[in-house]
């Protein structure tokens, strides 16, 4: 148990002249501190954690704390620092539920803890006290409105692919137009009559001078004003979008104004508006709905029905970005996001199971890592889980052994619901409930030494689902600063290249001298992912590798070794050809086994392909095999590429 020592052995001194218990008298300052104790608290423990239902309030004695606050896309990010003196738990004491954040440990901390009703009572009874304690709160509160004001671009819309990026051109509607002069009695009728959300207000019926909703006319008629000019009630400024711009902004700026409209220009006239069912026929609009479910789910059962493989309505939708020719590497990343987003709803829920058992919060900072082609965002349906965890250094926390206990039942919980939920347990054991994958942050270092050290032929299809990790939730500091340490690493292990090497060319891509594609068995069976995609992705990342490239995705990966001469701009888009090319075959392939209810692989027979098909799948195999050549006779020359 963490040590602790009666508070009323302490001298008042101690914080009856720090701010704000300096305008308490002693009585007060004793009956504030009958209950309270002294705790303390290790590296990187929490002081108060997000899922925590009630908290008291702690004095920082010693040491720095740092306040966190959870997004919804499982991100961190600090608020700001407690140093000695500082009072902690006020958010947590005075306001909702809502508010997400949690208060961890930089260096070894000691607090005086209060009792939560103890406090509140005092506030009750000292307005003077209490005014001073709610300008603190005030002050935490504007920290968290800056956090989300200016952080507010870092969310999952950001990392979505161009699926939205549509020209607004294309879905807005005919605006209705009335005249300043006009009455809020007409504009109310007109409102009815069209059944729009809003009017634009121009005097020829080109040019933006404003525009009235039903708000405005509802206080106009609460004014006693319905016979009022629209001019003044009408704004006059309003936010707009051009004709020729995406609609994602727009749909962001409607997803928080549900009952407004955008005006749409065409140079400085109005050429049409946006509005929510503006929207409804969009094939994306599937795409909202089921994202929005997964972010709101409450039970496994919910998210079950959600997941890529048994979501019907999902299905259909990549279904109809094939027919809309969209890049399928493009496609692979929408599947990967919208499987971040039930693997983050996974681990909420498993928190939430956690405290309600009675094993309470996390105890520690931690990062949940995904790996393979997940970490790539390369996923198909055909997919399995591929995790890991990274936890914050606990080596001298007196609570070790319920820390490792917690995570051990924590990640054992995760990837048993994953599993529930279409992501099937790996079959290599590469999953965070195992002690290999779940490891402090400084353990996970010593084991990237340790294997580039001694790492073999065994183990090097470990390490190379490994080198493709991100972070999915939790403290993502954690996963960049792995992240900057593999990458050094790496970059100059010559051995661990010429086992990737070695790795890469154990399955050839089966096409013969002659341009002849061979299957396997009797049904000419090919493996579009091991005998084609993968020899891609394996060549691309050895160059990324080599010349310390740290994203994983392999379209950025070109990218960033195009724009750095390190590859030629004709090779990356016929790599990049041939990534959508194979990728395309694989998701068709996928579709059609869900269809038919047929378990799912990467692998085809040959005689399903048509002619075009067979000539589109030769060229992408050819660049996929020159690619492991020039792998092959690169090291074969004892050199790097």
């Amino acid at each position: 148990m963490r040590e602790r020592k009666e508070a009323m052995n302490i001298n008042l001194s101690l914080i009856e002249s720090q701010y704000p218990f300096e305008l308490l008298n002693e009585k007060e300052l004793k009956e504030l501190l009958e209950d309270s104790s002294y705790e303390e608290y290790s590296t990187n423990e929490f002081i108060i954690h997000e899922d925590q239902k009630q908290s008291d309030v702690h004095v920082l004695i010693h040491g720095i704390a740092d306040s966190i606050m959870h997004r919804a896309n499982g991100k961190q990010h600090s608020i700001r620092y407690f140093y000695p003196g500082d009072l902690i738990g006020l958010m947590v004491l005075l306001t909702s539920e809502t508010m997400r954040f949690s208060v961890r440990c930089l260096e070894p901390v000691q607090t005086l803890k209060i009792n939560r009703s103890r406090f509140m009572k005092i506030m009750d009874n000292n307005p003077r006290f209490s005014q001073l304690v709610l300008d603190m709160l005030s002050d935490l509160t504007k920290s968290l409105y800056d956090e989300v004001k200016y952080k507010e671009s870092d969310n999952e819309s950001e990392n979505e692919t161009d699926l939205f990026k549509e020209r607004t051109m294309h879905y807005m509607e005919k605006p209705t137009f009335i005249r300043s002069s006009k009455s809020i009695a007409e504009a109310a009728a007109l409102l009815q009559k069209e059944e729009v959300e809003g009017l634009i207000v121009s005097d020829n019926n080109k040019n933006f001078e404003g525009m009235i909703t039903y708000h405005e006319v509802v206080k106009a008629f609460m004014n006693g004003e319905s016979y009022a000019a629209i001019s003044k009630y009408m704004k006059d400024e309003n936010y707009s979008v051009n004709e020729q711009e995406f609609i994602f902004d727009a749909l962001s700026y409607l997803k928080h104004h549900p009952a407004t409209i955008i005006p749409v220009m065409h140079k400085d006239q109005v050429a049409g508006i946006l509005r929510q069912s503006s929207f409804i026929q969009i094939d994306q609009s599937i795409y909202f709905d089921l994202t929005y479910r997964i972010s709101n789910a409450k039970t496994v059962e919910e998210l079950k029905s959600l997941s890529p493989v048994n979501n019907k309505r999902f299905q259909n939708f990549i279904r109809s970005l094939i027919e809309d020719q969209m890049f399928a590497y493009h496609i692979a990343e929408l599947i990967t996001n919208y499987n971040d987003r039930i693997h983050k709803q996974v681990i909420q829920l498993v928190e939430d199971e956690m405290v309600d058992l009675g094993y309470g919060a996390p105890p520690i900072s931690y990062c949940f890592l995904i790996m393979g082609s997940a970490g790539r965002k390369e996923q198909m349906f055909s997919t399995d889980q591929d995790n890991g965890i990274i936890l914050a250094d606990y080596e001298t926390s007196t609570q070790k052994e319920k820390i490792e206990t917690y995570f051990a039942r924590f990640t054992k919980r995760i990837n048993d619901i994953l599993d529930e939920c279409g992501f099937p347990y790996c079959t290599g054991g590469i999953m965070a409930k195992e002690k290999k994958w779940r490891q402090q942050e400084s353990a996970w270092k010593e084991s990237v030494d340790e294997w580039l050290q001694k790492l073999d032929a065994e183990e090097i299809r470990d390490f190379t689902i490994f080198m493709d990790f991100r972070p999915v939730f939790g403290d993502y500091s954690l996963a960049y600063d792995l992240k900057k340490y593999v990458t050094r690493k790496v970059k100059s292990s010559l051995g661990l290249h010429q086992l990737l090497m070695k790795d890469t060319i154990r399955f050839r891509v089966p096409m013969q001298p002659l341009g002849r594609i061979t299957g396997t068995g009797k049904k000419r069976l090919l493996d579009l992912k091991k005998a084609a995609t993968m020899q891609i992705v394996n060549a691309v990342r050895i160059y990324s590798m080599k010349y310390g490239i740290e994203t994983n995705n392999t379209i950025d990966r070109l990218k960033l070794l195009t724009e750095e001469n390190h590859f030629h701009p004709r090779d990356a888009e016929n790599a990049k050809l041939a990534l959508h090319r194979l990728m395309l075959f694989r998701l068709e392939l996928n579709l059609r086994q869900l269809e038919d209810q047929r378990p799912l692989s990467n692998l085809v027979p040959m005689n399903s392909f048509n002619k075009q098909e067979r000539r589109s799948l030769k060229e992408a195999l050819n660049v996929a095999k020159r690619l492991q050549q020039v792998l092959e006779l690169s090291y074969n020359r004892n050199r790097v590429m």
